[in-house]
């Protein structure tokens, strides 16, 4: 792969519950079609020869195993619930078999809660298996991975503000309920756009289907990719067969290049 080009994997892109959804017998919950079944959302983005994978729920470890990946060179975070941080513990494989400490960006916010849920990561009498872990606090500033620049752009999570990212002509937002004009602005231009859709319904802290649709109307990407589907969303296959050309529901495993 040409190292200017950006490629993505879809590492998960249900909602924090995961589809199938526990004790659920509907449709989707029931299918047998690999595309109905979702990790919560992340994802791997190789550019100019390093892997920085998107948030790291408690899927991440299946993740890493599913799709084969030995290496990585860092973590950028979306915002601190646990469907998105709950993985960080797994990152000791890469720790013990590698020998390299994982690199890990995010807000203020984020890395509080990462003190509060692994509190072993940074004690000082730390145990000798604790993950390893370097910490740099973006708190939405630009800031760099190897040499590609990584851009936070403000969206809201109902009340809680949260990062979305912009590498080059790729933009990666999940979990937001609103985006400003300002933020708007940033993603502009972008190619390809990834942008949460739980449901069909409206929902006080995420896109509907409808909302989500209206966004990538206005940024006009070349390609759009929807992800943190619920299983209130429907069968992968009868949303897709009615989604806009140039728009595709993310699927677990999917690959893209840009």
């Amino acid at each position: 792969m040409d190292e200017k080009r950006i490629r993505v994997t879809f590492l998960g892109t249900g909602t924090s519950i995961g589809v199938p959804v526990i004790a659920c017998n509907c449709p989707v919950c029931t299918s047998s079609n690999p595309h109905d079944k979702r990790f919560r959302t992340s994802a791997i983005v190789e550019v100019e020869g390093k892997r920085i994978v998107i948030d790291c729920g408690p899927d991440f470890r299946f993740q890493m195993l599913k799709n084969k990946i030995d290496d990585i060179d860092a973590i950028i975070f979306t915002h601190e619930h646990r469907d998105h941080i709950a993985g960080l513990d797994d990152v000791r494989a890469f720790n013990y078999i590698l020998n390299k400490v994982i690199d890990i960006y995010g807000s203020r916010q984020v890395m509080d809660s990462i003190r509060t849920e692994f509190p072993y990561i940074f004690s000082e009498n730390r145990y000798f298996g604790a993950p390893q872990v370097n910490i740099y606090i973006t708190d939405g500033r630009p800031f760099m991975i190897g040499t590609t620049e990584i851009n936070p752009i403000e969206v809201q999570h109902n009340k809680l503000q949260i990062y979305g990212y912009r590498i080059g002509d790729f933009t990666y937002i999940t979990d937001a309920s609103h985006i400003t004009e300002a933020s708007i602005e940033k993603v502009k231009g972008t190619k390809v756009l990834v942008v949460n859709a739980l449901r069909n319904s409206k929902h006080i802290a995420h896109f509907s289907l409808s909302e989500a649709l209206e966004f990538i109307e206005q940024i006009k990407p070349e390609r759009a990719y929807l992800t943190h589907i619920s299983h209130f969303l429907g069968l992968h296959d009868e949303v897709e067969a009615k989604l806009p050309p140039n728009v595709h529901l993310a699927y677990d495993n999917l690959v893209i290049e840009i």
